[in-house]
């Protein structure tokens, strides 16, 4: 109290909003042999001096995102570039109060892999620390603790938990969630629908491999740690997992609400997710079905029936391809099938292998394949643009393999009669927001490259100067390849959505949005 018995006013808090970021070396990719880099801070730093913390600072006012500081503080405090390291996980960012530093901190956690020499990185020697640190160390994950002794900085485990929920998973859990999340990292062939179905598959053995015993509120919150991860794995495709995730966890919370005994909870929370996988077989057919009767009602008898349909698309897609035959076989019709190669995995390709391997005799179309470049050539006279979807945002904008919106504007200046017609699942949906929100998800430019080898003039040069990414301050020769998959599609260029559920407006999209947003919310808000 001061001497007039008034009670002394506190300082106001600081608010600062940091990114920390966790390095991790992942032998083999074995949960069991990872590592985590901790630093230890300097005493030249203002706070939590000697303590061993990840790769932190203050997101600026011009810093673009959490992510862009992350990025920049790693390598003004490492040296280290995108090249040496690549984005693990992204962690759910959290707030707490140092009152004995009077401090209000917002953590945004990242997880980076480490590349080593043999990926083009420069490997853990590559690590240089500045003045903010004395140096680092390797842990055992799981070994990292808020004792006094192992002198972490305040909230260490916490941050490093939302980057790595192996943390509390246990070992077989753990082992089956880091597997099932390499899997959604690393597979660049299946679209979105089948990396869907991964997802609910990685959350249901999850769920197999936990620990029964306590089915409690610390198991729930867990589960919905390690499903907020499964969501964000492939942002790219991000709508499809987690629209299927957010599924499943429906199916599971309305039993782990239930009086029963842990044992019997997880049989049926199994059983349920395995219900939700085998519902989704039918989806290909449901959406072939709305196709046909599309087709059939506003393109092959309107007032010129016709006989032969036109249709060109790109990407492989098995939810195409069956459409198109299904629509060959029941309209009667000659399909005129037009497909873009598109590079650099030749996706189009593998789609007219597979309509040519399955044709039947009564299905009667031919096949002709076109560069990516010859996409006004391809779309002359063309009826209907047939496309996919990956996401599709709440606003009816569609994300699709890089090439589609080319092929879109030369389809509207040669064949401004053309219909663009969507084929997605509904699930494919995103939660509200602007494209600008969605994550570009940029690829090995390694896979351009080896399209050009042995037979491109010059190749050579550019992949020497890829292979010298980090350059030297005094060249001025730089060559950057960028491998960017997918790109957004304006809804004011779509005439039709079918989907599993009919012919969708994009006010049937708005509130699938919406939904999805707020089970979101429900789920993983206040983790």
């Amino acid at each position: 109290m001061t001497s007039n018995d008034t009670p002394a006013k506190s300082s106001p808090l600081k608010k600062r909003s940091i990114a920390g970021s966790f390095f991790f070396k992942l032998p083999s990719g074995d949960e069991k042999q990872a590592q985590v880099a901790l630093f230890r801070r300097s005493g030249k730093v203002n706070t939590y001096q000697h303590k061993l913390a990840p790769i932190s600072g203050s997101v600026e006012k011009d810093d673009a995102s959490p992510f862009a500081t992350a990025l920049r503080e790693i390598n003004e405090e490492t040296g280290l570039t995108l090249s040496s390291i690549e984005l693990l996980r992204v962690g759910k960012p959290y707030s707490f109060v140092d009152q004995s530093i009077g401090r209000e901190w917002t953590i945004n956690p990242f997880a980076f892999r480490l590349k080593d020499k043999s990926e083009g990185g420069k490997g853990e020697e590559g690590i240089t620390v500045d003045w903010e640190h004395d140096g680092f160390g390797w842990f055992n994950p799981l070994d990292v603790n808020e004792s006094d002794e192992f002198g972490g900085v305040p909230k260490l485990v916490n941050s490093l938990r939302r980057v790595w929920p192996e943390y509390d998973l246990g070992p077989k859990a753990g082992k089956a969630f880091t597997s099932g999340l390499q899997q959604l990292r690393n597979d660049h062939e299946n679209g979105a629908r089948q990396l869907a179905e991964m997802a609910v598959l990685t959350l249901k053995n999850l769920i197999a491999e936990m620990d029964s015993h306590a089915i409690d509120d610390t198991w729930w919150a867990n589960m919905r740690m390690a499903a907020w991860h499964i969501c964000k794995a492939r942002e790219s495709m991000g709508s499809a997992i987690t629209s299927a995730v957010v599924k499943s966890l429906d199916r599971v919370e309305a039993i782990f609400t239930q009086d029963l005994s842990p044992s019997e909870k997880v049989r049926q929370m199994i059983e349920s997710i395995e219900d939700q996988l085998n519902q989704r077989e039918m989806t290909t057919e449901r959406i072939r079905n709305t196709f046909v009767d599309y087709l059939r009602q506003n393109v092959t008898h309107n007032a010129e029936p016709k006989n032969r349909l036109a249709v060109l698309t790109l990407s492989s897609s098995s939810t195409i391809s069956a459409c198109l035959l299904q629509a060959a076989a029941d309209l009667g019709i000659q399909l005129d099938l037009r497909i873009l190669e598109s590079r650099p995995l030749y996706e189009g390709v593998t789609l007219a292998s597979k309509l040519l391997e399955v044709g039947s005799e009564s299905t009667d179309f031919t096949v002709t394949i076109y560069t990516d470049a010859s996409s006004a050539l391809a779309a002359e006279s063309v009826d209907i643009v047939v496309l996919g979807a990956d996401r599709i945002s709440s606003t009816g904008d569609v994300s699709n393999k890089i090439g589609s919106l080319p092929l879109v504007l030369s389809q509207k200046h040669v064949a401004p009669k053309a219909k663009v017609i969507i084929l997605s699942e509904t699930e494919k949906v995103a939660s509200p927001g602007s494209i600008a929100e969605h994550e570009v998800e940029e690829n090995d430019s390694a896979e351009l490259v080896r399209t050009w080898r042995g037979g491109v003039k010059g190749a050579n040069i550019i992949e020497d100067a890829l292979n010298d990414a980090e350059g030297t301050s005094t060249s001025c020769k730089k060559v950057h390849v960028r491998n960017v998959y997918f790109e957004w599609i304006p809804a004011r260029f779509i005439h039709a959505y079918i989907t599993e559920e009919g012919l969708w407006s994009v006010e049937d999209i708005v509130k699938r949005s919406n939904w999805v947003g707020n089970e979101m919310d429900r789920f993983f808000k206040e983790l």
